[in-house]
């Protein structure tokens, strides 16, 4: 066993500085929208749903930033093993360029045809009002947050974690209380309800971009980017970029879209399920922080390993962070067994959406297994050893040809059960994992990276 598995205890030691920040910083989000879900709950279902579905949108824009961030992070965490600092702040400008047009082309759509984009999730006219007003007060969403999270990741990938996490740490209590306080119209705020929720997440996203622009551009000396460098002439890196980078843009905005499809879905069974997959999903979130952790780690060590020339080393690396997911799985699954009833009890929301919610739950334990698996491997070490077209054939695949017309079929043709319609529709992580642990072994994922000119 010992031939299979790492037991360098540096290995280790490197992957728990960027896991546990990275875990940290997860179930830190995972507060903020439980947080949201039970104070917005508080108000009702048609609240809570418009918020949430409003979210998926904004969801997208957040995944398109994870590829554009992934993407880079993958040259980047390249660039880093090879002591490449002048390729490395290239693949950051060329990340930003494109995360300022992506935000631009959300913040226009946003601003002219919100409505229309809620009637795309659902189509009750209390759900889609309510949905509307958040979207308009979260306009300055993209640019805020799409700055943040890339950077964020480019900081993870240089071993900088932990200043996301500081950030995220006081982000939390300033989104906590602006929410309590536009929210309920406490302390003499008018009271805005759904819309005061979005005006909380906005400031705390606001104060996010200024903490990480700060550090980023005037105090970071491993990347050493200053504002100068934004003008940086970066042409010679631009094919490689997109080589590695487009396919994880590609299929990570695809993904954004198919889990905008499948909350579209759940949308038009109704207002009840999305209320009661909004429980179910801060469940699954609260107890896949450390896999989110390990998932960029891996990514991040396996970029540095190859980086540094090592190739079976990071072969091995690869198999024992697949057995990690594993193992966090199965012990996911065991801990949303235990939690569920409590965790549904602490909203207040209608007893059919408790019963669906806790019928969810059951669906949630046996595929949060396949999950974990699946996000340590396709998010992390394949990723970073740049075998993102694979991915990306992957993902678009079996999201689009699998989970979504068998859940819209499930759900909206053959009116299943709860439980057996939120497994139709995360049927392509049963797939992927099986996929991706023969990619595993086949050593096919070890891509070579060129650098700039």
């Amino acid at each position: 066993m010992g031939k299979i598995f790492v037991r360098d205890k540096q290995f280790y030691r490197q992957t728990a500085a960027v896991a546990v920040p990275v875990a940290l910083q997860s179930a830190i989000t995972v507060g903020v929208n439980m947080t949201d879900n039970v104070m917005l709950g508080s108000l009702g279902e048609i609240q809570m749903s418009g918020a949430t579905l409003a979210n998926q949108y904004i969801s997208i824009f957040q995944i398109c930033c994870m590829g554009l961030g992934m993407g880079a992070s993958v040259l980047t965490s390249r660039y880093f093993g090879m002591k490449d600092r002048n390729s490395l702040k290239k693949a950051v400008v060329l990340m930003l360029r494109l995360m300022l047009a992506v935000a631009a082309g959300f913040f226009v759509a946003t601003l002219f045809v919100s409505r229309g984009i809620m009637s795309i999730f659902t189509e009750e006219a209390d759900v889609i009002a309510a949905g509307t007003n958040y979207l308009h007060i979260s306009l300055p969403t993209f640019f805020l947050l799409g700055f943040s999270l890339t950077i964020s990741l480019v900081l993870r990938s240089v071993g900088r974690a932990n200043i996301p996490l500081i950030s995220s740490i006081f982000a939390f209590f300033i989104n906590v209380f602006f929410n309590w306080m536009f929210i309920y119209g406490n302390l003499g705020a008018p009271r805005m309800e759904v819309r005061g929720a979005a005006l909380g997440t906005l400031i705390a996203q606001a104060f996010e971009f200024l903490f990480i622009a700060g550090f980023f551009f005037f105090r970071e000396k491993v990347v050493h980017m200053r504002l100068r460098d934004l003008f940086l002439p970066c042409g010679d890196l631009l094919p490689e970029y997109v080589r590695v980078g487009m396919p994880v843009l590609v299929s990570d905005t695809l993904l954004g879209l198919g889990n905008s499809a499948v909350a579209v879905v759940m949308g038009h069974i109704g207002a009840v399920f999305v209320a009661a997959n909004a429980i179910t999903t801060v469940t699954q979130q609260m107890v896949t922080v450390v896999t989110q952790g390990i998932s960029q780690a891996s990514c991040v060590v396996t970029g540095n390993t190859l980086g540094e020339g090592e190739a079976k080393q990071a072969q091995r690396q690869g198999v024992t962070y697949a057995a990690l997911g594993l193992l966090i799985g199965v012990i996911g699954s065991v801990i949303i067994l235990l939690i569920s009833r409590s965790i549904v009890n602490i909203y207040n929301v209608s007893s059919e959406t408790k019963e669906l919610a806790y019928e969810l739950m059951h669906a949630l334990a046996i595929t949060v297994i396949f999950q974990c698996l699946n996000s340590i491997l396709t998010k992390g070490v394949l990723r970073g050893g740049g075998d993102t077209r694979f991915l990306m054939v992957a993902d678009i695949l079996f999201l689009w040809c699998a989970s979504i017309p068998l859940g819209a079929m499930a759900g909206l043709v053959w009116h299943w059960s709860g439980g057996y319609i939120y497994i139709a529709l995360k049927i392509d992580q049963f797939i992927k994992a099986m996929l991706c642990l023969w990619r595993l072994h086949s050593g096919k994922w070890i891509k070579k990276i060129r650098q700039a000119g």
